[in-house]
């Protein structure tokens, strides 16, 4: 009989291509990601030295460093999206992003003269920073939440964390087309804090909304 009832449940089953799951991940989080800079744009604006802007190295390492986090929690939520798979080989890869940058805000900031160290650490907005990357995570955590119901995760709480992070690079990459912020030590505290926010996040909503019903 259970013979029976499993060949039953497994009759129509089609096989599913390979790209299905990366593929449902990466239509949530760039819809999502694609709202957040929509809303930046329209409601705080770009920042207006853009074009000035662009031919900094800094303004291309405030849009790398949370893209490369989202990048690769993306590839972690991808494996958590099985069904009893762990992404603890995809994890550590974190490290080389969050290392260069901290290392480089920590030369920037031991280099400068003794008055600039506390303005190149709180810029001018380091009270609202975090909150706006939060905020700007909402859509791309909307979005890769849909996703991942879709799919079968089953360690809960990790994939939270993972579409989190993911949320929180994607949140951070579309507020830092406003920031007008140029220090090294800013961008890995306070973007990091907006972002470990969204992964903190992640992390609580995901045993309630990834689930199976």
């Amino acid at each position: 009989m259970p013979r029976d009832l499993a060949r039953d449940l497994s009759a129509d089953l089609a096989p599913v291509s390979q790209w299905y799951v990366p593929g449902r991940l990466l239509a949530g989080i760039a819809i999502g990601a694609a709202i957040s800079i929509f809303l930046v744009l329209t409601l705080l604006g770009p920042r207006p030295d853009m074009h000035d802007a662009m031919r900094t190295a800094m303004f291309w390492l405030k849009l790398a460093y949370p893209l490369s986090l989202a990048l690769i929690a993306g590839l972690a939520a991808e494996r958590l999206a099985r069904p009893g798979a762990s992404a603890r080989t995809r994890i550590p890869w974190l490290v080389a992003p969050l290392l260069f940058v901290f290392a480089l805000g920590a030369l920037e900031f031991i280099f400068a003269a003794p008055a600039a160290r506390v303005p190149l650490l709180m810029g001018g907005s380091a009270r609202v920073c975090p909150f706006f990357v939060l905020s700007a995570s909402a859509p791309p955590l909307a979005g890769l939440v849909w996703a991942m119901r879709g799919l079968a995760p089953t360690r809960l709480r990790e994939a939270g964390a993972a579409i989190g992070l993911a949320a929180g690079g994607a949140g951070a990459f579309a507020y830092a087309w406003h920031c007008t912020e140029t220090g090294a030590p800013f961008l890995a505290v306070w973007f990091t804090l907006g972002i470990a926010a969204a992964t903190l996040l992640g992390w609580l909503l995901g045993p309630p909304l990834l689930r199976w019903r």
